[in-house]
């Protein structure tokens, strides 16, 4: 019976000691990052679906970073609904945006110039959409904005179009991945040259002459890191051109509070597995977007 007394307080000793160093671990996980109200929203490239955001939204939730993922569904009229809505002491909370109309084809069927420059600019109304459902929910005084691909042209069209705005929340934090400012590849102005010190291109492709606006009024208070892939060192993620990413710096950094690049290299920047189980990534976000 003593023996069966001294196991039973050993392995409660040890349960003890596990359960106090995980408190112990998620205490000073959560210590490391900022508490807020401020939403972080995810938006997919063409093609895409909420799927694409998710691994980069888990990789925050398991870091301890936030409690609260959620989704906004937006059909091909631009309504959102939401699959559950976002507590109101909810910290750090992330919207993944699920896009019904994925390519844009509403829109890129009636362009008159017969390209996605001006679709760009209604997928930027998809996430004005999303931001005003978002405010039925909460008042938030600002949003975190994170793009993979097509998400970026919209994001970027969504701020050309609504900002200034005192009706909208600010945009604290942009977060680019792989945006295609300047075209994709095999397109002659996203392969051309661009000036390394200002970011501006040789070339301008129709989207981004359509953006050239951010240069006026951009907001001052944002903060921005642009992710992109350099893969197998061939200048490009296999879909968009080290160049075209990098023209973004000319559209916002003389107005930007802070911009940064970050370039990702080996297997892992190659287009899709930027935002795929991508530990470069998903650590930069968390840096960048939470971290004190």
């Amino acid at each position: 019976m003593k023996h069966r007394s001294a196991l039973t307080t050993v392995i409660l000793a040890i349960v003890i000691a596990i359960v106090g160093g995980f408190s112990w671990h998620h205490t000073q996980a959560a210590q490391k990052f900022v508490h807020s109200n401020t939403p972080t929203i995810f938006v997919h490239g063409w093609g895409s679906s909420y799927h694409a955001e998710t691994s980069m939204a888990n990789a925050a939730k398991h870091a301890d970073v936030t409690n609260t993922i959620v989704r906004a569904n937006v059909d091909r009229n631009g309504h959102v609904t939401f699959n559950h809505s976002i507590p109101a002491n909810a910290t750090n909370p992330i919207v993944e945006v699920n896009l019904q109309d994925n390519k844009l084809e509403r829109y890129v069927s009636s362009s008159t110039s017969n390209n996605y420059a001006d679709a760009y600019h209604h997928g930027g109304t998809y996430i004005l959409n999303v931001v005003k459902a978002l405010e039925k929910q909460h008042h938030y005084s600002a949003i975190n904005l994170v793009g993979h691909s097509m998400g970026n042209l919209e994001i970027a069209n969504y701020i050309n179009d609504n900002y200034p705005s005192n009706k909208l929340p600010k945009v604290k934090h942009l977060v680019a991945i792989a945006g295609h400012y300047n075209g994709l590849a095999g397109q002659k102005a996203a392969e051309g040259a661009i000036d390394e010190q200002s970011g501006k291109p040789s070339q301008q492709d129709p989207g981004f002459t359509q953006l050239l606006g951010l240069r006026e009024h951009f907001p001052t208070n944002t903060k921005v890191l642009n992710i992109y892939g350099n893969y197998k060192g061939k200048n490009s993620d296999g879909d968009v051109p080290v160049n075209s990413a990098k023209t973004l710096k000319y559209l916002v950094s003389s107005r930007a509070q802070s911009y940064q690049e970050r370039e990702i290299r080996g297997s892992k920047a190659q287009h899709s597995q930027l935002h795929n189980n991508n530990h470069q990534v998903n650590q930069a976000l968390i840096n960048f977007l939470w971290t004190k």
